[in-house]
């Protein structure tokens, strides 16, 4: 049996840095519509974590988690809590990413858990996300909760640039304690 373990990535490692390049490039190729399209180099990957992710982590707006299967980082998934003044009750959910070798074991749902689990913790009550529409993430999101509130029509170029995708948005009331979603908490 596997083991699985969801940490909170810390840049730094180049080995870590490396497998999440590898990750992002191997969904990509596999025809992931994650912002990225062919042809798309491990160096753009790498790339991406090393001056896109890195410098948000280090500045307190996004976190990101990995997944490891029995020491092997095989998924990962980000949480960027780096909203304007007016949101401070709301966080972006971005980058969901389980390597195409491994998926349909639980690891992105383990990801999500993982990611809404420190949204409460840092008082984000309202969580945001799109995807590809009738895409394979969008019954694991309806799952867990999330709601669809439309979609775009033409959002984006495919992975491969041979049509343009629609992306269905959703949201998701995060609850407390007492089984309500809690209020924001504002400080002055």
């Amino acid at each position: 049996m596997e083991s699985m373990e969801i940490t909170l990535w810390t840049p730094g490692d180049a080995s870590e840095l490396s497998a999440l390049a590898e990750i992002l490039h191997a969904c990509v190729h596999a025809g992931a519509s994650v912002s990225f399209i062919l042809p798309f180099t491990l160096d753009d990957a790498l790339g991406f974590w090393r001056d896109s992710v890195a410098p948000r982590i280090a500045a307190g707006t996004r976190f990101a988690f990995v997944a490891r299967l029995d020491g092997r980082i095989v998924g990962t998934a980000q949480l960027d809590i780096g909203t304007p003044p007016n949101q401070p009750h709301r966080a972006d959910v971005m980058k969901v990413l389980v390597h195409p070798d491994v998926r349909r074991r639980g690891i992105a749902r383990a990801l999500m858990v993982a990611v809404e689990s420190l949204a409460m913790k840092k008082s984000r009550t309202l969580l945001t996300l799109d995807t590809v529409t009738g895409g394979d993430a969008e019954p694991l999101y309806v799952a867990l909760g999330y709601v669809a509130v439309g979609h775009i029509p033409g959002y984006a170029l495919n992975f491969d640039s041979s049509s343009i995708e629609s992306t269905t948005l959703f949201y998701k009331r995060l609850e407390g304690p007492a089984g309500v979603a809690e209020p924001p908490k504002f400080v002055k």
